[in-house]
């Protein structure tokens, strides 16, 4: 033994030794990996030659070892940290040589690359990646943020520390908008750090928030890292939980959970919303203590209105308050009334399969000793009881195809039992009335009959729609009903965006926040996954670029106008209208919206086409596309090269010797611990990329083989990544900053400005320890 330690602790050395010393070495992080990989297995292989890597490995052939394995210990769970009596022999790192090792690690290497990066099942999660950085850099490259400063400044500067809290809500928006941290601490560097340090703000303050807030990109949805790191989680916590049910004598995890051992990148975007707001809450309120607390370096700076028309404080709380709660509330009421509800006749023509029990029961002793364990002994007694009451009844029907009076008198039920109102005409409604009052609020002296008009217009839809249109009406008649009450609707939802025109704050956050809110919600809302909403937003995000050059270059913008209404047009008919033109008896009417549907489809395509061409003129679209290509090729040139460097790791038992030591400790809490405590130090000196390549996959079967919930171990995982773009000396919202700042802002400002922020990351991470439902509650109040 070399220095008295463990062969396999010896490889983890210089595997880890290599890695930093690649690093640091100046060549791209992307190769130093791989390069860390290759050099280090030639060491240790050379080592293994000469003899110097000895592992001391459990005597199997002992009496000690097979008394303690016959006394009912399972066999994985015996290790030398466990039971550190056991008789040990010394044996190569490599039992069967290095050759074959090498063998096995090109095998595998191939394998995990066509796998992971070529043509596995999670290459369609990653091209969310390329999507989601494409958008980011189109809207970084538009001057949004720009706009979204300038405004944002005026809004809250006249507060204590104001200009803070509108770096943390810019921050907070770019980060739904763009999730690129360099490009977010980049911009805002150039543009606010400036402003602030003329308005007399510390430069520690000025660093600390531009560089904290420029990181909420890598925890607020649309997150690259959550993407990166939900790929892995599933297939972590799938094979973990399969492992833990067969240790403990299921025949699945299905069977031992009661549920699929399943969670999806969707699902984790779902459970990262409140933590990133919360984080986004604790910045600011951070900035206007400090200010409080500190006048001089945080001062107020009032910086001018961004309304053309002041309006009083009951104006104020009228329109952008009272009545948005109004509609919003009474909409919900009437809801849980029946009266707003689903008006879909569309009746399955099977019958309903039985109800089967809560649990499986029908399991083995030591399952069923296990399940207990899990779920309690009365989950388990109503289980069987659930059980025995379905075979008393003759066993779990099975669903059969209904005749046609049954199926007849099943879809009778349904209309009869339909809201009067639809709920996708209830919510289309509430958002133009809520344009509306949003226009009587900006401009509260303006003509208010168009509104009026608007107003009874909603009413008159309404009516339509209660006494007129019910759900068997076709879809052609409840346009033709509802064309003329909608047209007055239009009237006054038209002159309301002219007057929310007036209005700076409105104008600048409109755009992206509907972009924002297209992606998120498709995703949060479960409508589709991240990769056609990542899509979306990019296509959005380049339609946006393009109507801001044109409005800087003075040209018509109507093109991209018309294109957005006819991605609006293309929905509304396919959500309403049976578009499968395919089938036998077609109706006029399905042909007609066939049509209408396609030919604003091809008009969008057009827009989106004529959009790219204005960037590419422009001399926007090359650069932002070369940009898309160095971030996403580094990407997966880490990922590649984090396989290989993890291979080496498993060739010689590092993973497994690993696995055992946090195995070896009988409190989960404290394995989990002691692994966001190492992930937090390796932020010190190591990219979110790597920790997530390199690291994740060593541990991840021990944290996601447990009975902590997988979205909130991967949410804690990814607020503790944040805290490694903040952490010296390898923090990179830090060189970001440094390379913009003024002379004028030396590097220890910036080291002690972060400092609070950091202590801010973790007194988050142990919010979410001590309250775990802030990440769970959206995921369970959000059907998936």
């Amino acid at each position: 033994m070399l220095f008295g330690l463990d062969g396999v602790e010896i490889g983890l050395i210089i595997v880890f030794a290599c890695l930093f010393g690649g690093i640091l070495s100046g060549f791209p992080v992307a190769f130093a990996i791989g390069g860390a990989g290759i050099i280090s297995f030639g060491i240790i292989a050379a080592l293994d030659s000469a003899g110097l890597m000895v592992h001391q490995a459990i005597d199997q052939s002992s009496q000690a070892y097979r008394d303690l394995v016959n006394s009912g210990v399972p066999n994985d769970a015996v290790s030398k940290f466990r039971y550190p009596d056991l008789p040990l022999i010394g044996e190569s790192v490599f039992p069967q040589g290095w050759e074959v090792a090498l063998d096995r690690n090109v095998s595998f290497i191939v394998n995990r690359m066509n796998e992971r990066v070529l043509a596995g099942q999670s290459i369609e999660t990653l091209l969310a990646v390329l999507m989601f950085v494409l958008m980011g850099i189109t809207l970084e490259r538009s001057k949004i943020a720009n706009d979204l400063l300038t405004t944002m400044a005026r809004v809250f500067g006249p507060l204590p520390g104001g200009l803070a809290v509108s770096i943390v809500v810019v921050g907070a928006f770019l980060a739904a908008s763009t999730g690129i941290v360099g490009a977010t601490v980049v911009t805002m560097g150039l543009l606010a750090l400036p402003t602030m340090l003329r308005n007399n703000y510390s430069p520690e303050i000025a660093t600390g928030v531009i560089a904290a807030s420029g990181t909420l990109g890598q925890i607020i949805p649309p997150s690259i890292v959550i993407v990166l790191l939900g790929t892995l989680a599933g297939d972590l916590y799938s094979a973990a939980q399969e492992a833990r049910a067969t240790a403990v004598g299921c025949t699945d995890a299905l069977t031992y959970l009661g549920q699929p051992a399943v969670v999806s990148v969707g699902t984790l975007f779902q459970a990262a919303l409140l933590p990133g707001i919360m984080l986004a809450l604790l910045y600011a309120l951070y900035a206007f203590v400090y200010a409080l607390l500190n006048p001089e370096k945080a001062p107020a700076v009032p910086m001018g209105a961004t309304n053309a028309e002041p309006i009083t404080r009951g104006e104020g709380f009228t329109w952008f308050l009272g009545m948005p709660a109004l509609l919003i509330v009474g909409t919900i009421v009437l809801g849980n009334l029946g009266i707003v509800g689903s008006q879909s006749t569309v009746v399955s023509s099977f019958s309903d399969i039985g109800q089967g029990a809560s649990l499986r029961t029908n399991v083995g002793e030591a399952c069923q000793a296990a399940m207990i364990e899990l779920h309690g002994q009365s989950a388990w007694d109503q289980a069987v009881a659930e059980q025995a009451a379905i075979e008393a009844a003759g066993g779990q029907q099975a669903s059969e195809k209904l005749t046609e009076e049954a199926l007849a008198t099943k879809q009778a039920e349904k209309i009869a039992n339909a809201a009067p109102i639809g709920t996708g005409v209830a919510i289309i409604l509430i958002l133009l009335a809520l344009v509306m009052t949003t226009g009587r609020g900006v401009a509260p002296s303006a003509d208010k009959r168009p509104l009026i008009i608007g107003g009874i217009g909603l009413v008159l839809t309404l009516l339509v729609d209660i006494l007129l249109v019910g759900p068997a009406t076709s879809s052609g008649a409840m346009v033709l009903l509802m064309a003329l009450p909608f047209v007055a609707v239009m009237y006054g939802v038209v002159y309301a965006l002219k007057l929310c025109a007036g209005n700076e704050l409105i104008r600048v956050v409109f755009p992206p926040l509907v972009l924002i809110v297209a992606v998120l919600g498709s995703i949060l809302g479960g409508i589709t996954n991240p990769t056609p909403a990542a899509a979306l937003g990019a296509g959005g995000a380049i339609m946006l670029a393009a109507y801001r050059k044109l409005k800087d270059m003075d040209r018509s913008p109507k093109v991209i106008i018309w294109s957005t209404l006819a991605i609006l047009i293309a929905i509304l008919v396919g959500v309403n209208f049976d578009l499968r033109i395919n089938q036998e008896g077609v109706s006029v009417e399905s042909w007609f919206a066939f049509f209408v549907a396609y030919g604003a489809y091809l008009y969008a395509v057009f827009g989106l086409l004529f959009s790219c061409w204005i960037l590419y003129t422009s001399g926007v679209l090359s650069p932002v596309v070369r940009e898309t290509a160095k971030v996403t090729s580094m990407v997966f040139t880490i990922l590649i090269g984090s396989q290989l460097l993890n291979l080496v790791v498993i060739s010689f038992g590092g993973e497994h010797y690993i696995q055992q030591w946090l195995k070896s400790f009988d409190n989960e809490l404290t394995v989990f611990l002691i692994v966001m405590l190492v992930l937090f130090v390796l932020g010190f000196v190591l990219d979110f990329l790597e920790i997530i390549y390199i690291v994740i996959p060593i541990v991840g079967p021990v944290i996601y083989g447990g009975t902590f919930d997988p979205k909130w171990v991967t949410i804690m995982i990814a607020v503790n990544l944040q805290t490694s773009f903040l952490t010296p000396p390898f923090g990179f919202a830090l060189f970001y900053l440094r390379g913009v700042a003024p002379a004028s802002v030396t590097t220890s400002h910036i080291y002690r400005g972060i400092i609070p922020f950091v202590l801010i990351q973790v007194g988050a991470l142990a919010l979410l320890w001590m309250f775990p439902v802030i990440v769970t509650i959206v995921p369970d109040l959000i059907p998936n």
